[in-house]
């Protein structure tokens, strides 16, 4: 139906609502990007220190999470538009340019693998590593 012009490689990107109008993208210029769907450019970029390589949204597309090129995981509240807590730790490593994050589905914790070949799983609301599942 349309085409947007990205204006950097686009490696993940979620809808917030039912209608498809609202669209984040994650960036390799270490950005994402809010897109209005009827406007022709992005309404709001937000910027990090390195490619993001995934995107999720929480059920009730509230809290957006992105896994980042720098080793971290940033939570972003929707409503604000802005980052509301870092997740990070010894030995978590993003290991290439397409390692994906998720919430689970109650939205309660964060799972993504490391370059080690270990999943790392956060609490949303304690930011500590609840687990490490070795060798998968």
């Amino acid at each position: 139906i349309e085409t947007k012009f990205a204006g950097s490689s686009c490696n993940d990107l979620v809808t917030v609502d039912s209608s498809g109008s609202t669209i984040i993208s994650g960036h390799f210029d270490k950005s994402i990007r809010f897109w209005d769907s009827r406007s022709e450019s992005s309404a709001n970029n937000i910027l990090f220190n390195g490619k993001v390589t995934s995107l999720d949204l929480t059920r009730d597309a509230k809290y957006l999470i992105c896994c980042v090129r720098d080793d971290t995981l940033k939570l972003l509240d929707l409503r604000m538009n802005q980052v509301v807590n870092s997740f990070s730790c010894d030995g978590f490593k993003v290991g290439c340019d397409w390692a994906r994050v998720t919430f689970s589905p109650n939205g309660q914790y964060l799972a993504v693998g490391s370059a080690d070949g270990s999943v790392y799983i956060w609490g949303v609301t304690s930011t500590k590593v609840e687990g490490i599942l070795k060798e998968h």
